[in-house]
Formats: C-alpha cells, structure tokens, sequence
C-alpha cells in the first residue's frame, strides 16, 4: 500500500500529547496530523505554540506541568472542550537522568519521580476519565529501555521511575482493558534530542503507531522526518482483539 493510500488511518482521533514541543513528542505530534488526528500538543517550555503554529489548526498547544493535578486536569478538559472527546494519551514528557544513588538528594528524588511517574499516572487518570465517556481509548507511555536492562547511563532513579511506569501501565491495562481502554509502554534506547539531532524521533513515533518491536541503525538528513510515511497504527485503532500489556523494546540511533 502506498504512503498516499494510508493517510488519514486517524481520522476523527483525537490525540493528547505531552512533551509535544520536541524530539519523540514533536515527531508524533507531526505523525499523528498527517494521519488525520487532532492534537493537543502539552508541553511545559513555552514551545507548543512553535508545533502548532507549524501543524496548523488541527493542532492546540497547552502548557502545562504534568507533575500538577489540577492543570493536567485542565489539558484534559481543554481536549475534551475543543475537539469533544479524548481518544488517545501519549506519555512523552520526561525528567532527564539525575545522579548516581551516592549522590542522590531527596530533592533529585522528588523531581525524578514528579514528571517521569506522577506525571503519566496522573495524565492517565484524567485521559481514562474523559475516555469512558466513549467507552473506548488507547494510552502509549513512553518508557526506557533502561526500565528493563539496568545500564551506567541511566542512574537509579531514573530506572526506577520508568520502571513503575511499566507496572502502572499494566495495571490500567488489566482493570480497563475490559472497557475498552488499552495501555501500552514504549521502551526506546538512545533517541533524538538536542544534543544528538542525528538520530531520527520519527522512528520512534513510526513504532507508537505501528505497534512492533524495531531495531535501527543512525537516522541520517534523508531520512529524518520521513521515515514514518508508510504507517499502519494498530495501538490506537479501535480495536476490541487488540492486546493492552504490550512492551515495545528497542534501540533507535545506535550504530
């Protein structure tokens, strides 16, 4: 099937997704429009107005800290309001690693566990809320691999964070899988950012839709940016056969 065939498999989708400003965030965001969704673009830098302004109308950009009920309560509202329902939550928005448990002070302690575990539970708190009232839904949090494989990159607490956002995550899988809701991790290794703007995020944001394991070597000029054109997004399709619980494992960038 060709690119131009596949487009619009998210037609009518309406999307929420945090840390939307840049790299994993900004490449679903650009993904997600393309296939036909709306978006609410959360980000808490001041630069979702920068993705929205570049999408169009069809995206609306929110600031919000996600580590604060009251305004993630607020973006989901805003969704809700807007585009008159919520259909899918990705959970991108992240804490950068901290320090070593030697070193680690409470204060680390808090600010790793605020964004990277409060913050998806409480995302997915208001996104299953608003998802009810359709009776169906698809949630992806984006993990790390180092959730699953301890390594000297990601120190403790980091793991530890990720690692509870496997077990939230099969916890609404199984309580709301019955009602229609579905809940997946994704666990990238090494991905786009600003200190490696080499390795492509649109790999990453081609795995959230297609809902495979991947492998993949260093992104390159070309490739960037297209390399999610021919998409088949079986984690959000409304469909009730659909596995939740899944882990999607892999490394992006590495060479």
């Amino acid at each position: 099937m060709t690119p131009e065939k596949m487009m619009g498999l998210l037609d009518g989708k309406v999307a929420v997704i945090t840390g939307a400003a840049r790299g994993i965030g900004k490449a679903c965001a650009q993904v997600f429009v393309r296939e036909g969704a709306r978006v609410l673009a959360v980000d808490i830098s001041g630069q979702e107005k920068d993705i929205a302004a570049e999408l169009g109308p069809a995206v609306i950009p929110v600031r919000a800290d996600v580590s604060q009920e009251h305004e993630v309560a607020a973006m989901i509202q805003t969704a809700a309001k807007a585009f008159g329902r919520v259909d899918v939550l990705v959970n991108v928005a992240g804490t950068p690693a901290g320090r070593s448990l030697e070193y680690l002070s409470l204060e680390e302690y808090e600010i790793q566990t605020a964004v990277n575990l409060k913050g998806v539970l409480l995302c997915m708190k208001h996104a299953i809320r608003a998802m009810l009232q359709t009776g169906s839904g698809s949630i992806v949090n984006v993990s790390s691999v180092a959730a699953i494989n301890a390594e000297e990159r990601a120190p403790v607490m980091y793991m530890g964070a990720k690692a509870g956002v496997h077990a939230i995550t099969k916890a609404v899988a199984v309580e709301y899988g019955r009602r229609g809701i579905r809940a997946n991790v994704l666990a990238p290794g090494v991905h786009a950012h600003r200190t490696q703007p080499d390795r492509s995020p649109g790999r990453i944001a081609r795995v959230v839709l297609e809902g495979g394991a991947w492998t993949g070597g260093a992104g390159t000029g070309a490739s960037r940016g297209r390399g999610v054109s021919g998409l088949r997004p079986r984690l959000l399709r409304d469909r009730r056969d659909h596995p939740g619980r899944r882990w999607l494992v892999g490394t992006v960038g590495l060479t």
